[in-house]
């Protein structure tokens, strides 16, 4: 009796430890497919506050340049108000400039026109002009046009990846590669900066915990399309890597 009440108990222990393991994995599914779902509205809201930005804001300031422009001419005579609408033209040629770079860095149009890299590499310029960093870019030939959820996908961690250089590296310089092997496409970021924290092994490749919102951004992009983001030491600096395999978007798209 004992025996059997003992083999009960340790049956009843297994599938109550079972069933836990089954409501975490379930919970953590979950989880994943709300951020992903989070990470799709926030894109979707990015491009639409960048058009919005765009053709609305935009188009106002420049019927404000417009009327500034003929008062100009209306007043040429008056020295004193020709200088200080002048001065207002400044101002609103600078606001539109700022609209129309918060706009594309928001949601860049040649990443819809014209794919992921005339979009990164028109990136890539101006963040060597905002920054001061030497930029190297390296892009396969053989990378052309991909599914728009791979293009956005390393859009977003290229932008994330040098966001983290700019901030945190000290770097100033960063190579940027990005090729296709196959069937599996790769973007690679690397800054010779002050490196991972060494609270972190050095010789493991390893996506950081609790290393804040845009990382784990990067991670949930990557893991809806069953790719992977390794951030491992150069030395110096830290190297970013995203690999995304084609064919398996390919095959969700053939089944939709």
């Amino acid at each position: 009796m004992w025996n059997l009440s003992g083999n009960q108990s340790k049956q009843t222990l297994k599938q109550s430890c079972s069933d836990l393991e089954m409501l975490v994995l379930e919970r953590t599914v979950a989880l994943q497919n709300l951020s992903q779902r989070l990470l799709r509205v926030q894109d979707e809201e990015r491009r639409k506050v960048a058009r919005d930005l765009h053709d609305s804001t935009g188009q106002t300031l420049t019927a404000l340049k417009i009327s500034v422009t003929l008062l100009q001419r209306k007043l040429q005579h008056d020295k004193g108000t020709r200088d200080e609408l002048a001065g207002i033209a400044n101002l609103v040629d600078e606001a539109l400039q700022e609209i129309r770079t918060t706009s594309y860095l928001l949601h860049p149009p040649l990443l819809d026109e014209s794919g992921l890299t005339s979009a990164a590499q028109w990136y890539l310029a101006g963040f060597a002009q905002r920054s001061g960093i030497k930029v190297r870019v390296d892009f396969d030939s053989e990378v052309e046009r991909l599914p728009n959820q791979i293009e956005n996908a390393l859009f977003r961690v290229l932008q994330e990846s040098l966001t983290n250089v700019h901030r945190h590296s000290g770097s100033f310089e960063v190579d940027v590669r990005l090729w296709r092997e196959g069937p599996v496409v790769t973007l690679e970021v690397r800054d010779y900066g002050c490196g991972l924290s060494k609270k972190f092994p050095s010789s493991s490749r390893m996506a950081i915990p609790d290393s804040g919102v845009g990382l784990a951004g990067m991670r949930e992009r990557l893991n809806e399309l069953e790719g992977e983001l390794q951030i491992e030491p150069a030395f110096p600096g830290t190297r970013v890597r995203a690999t995304v395999p084609l064919l398996t978007v390919s095959a969700a798209a053939h089944a939709a």
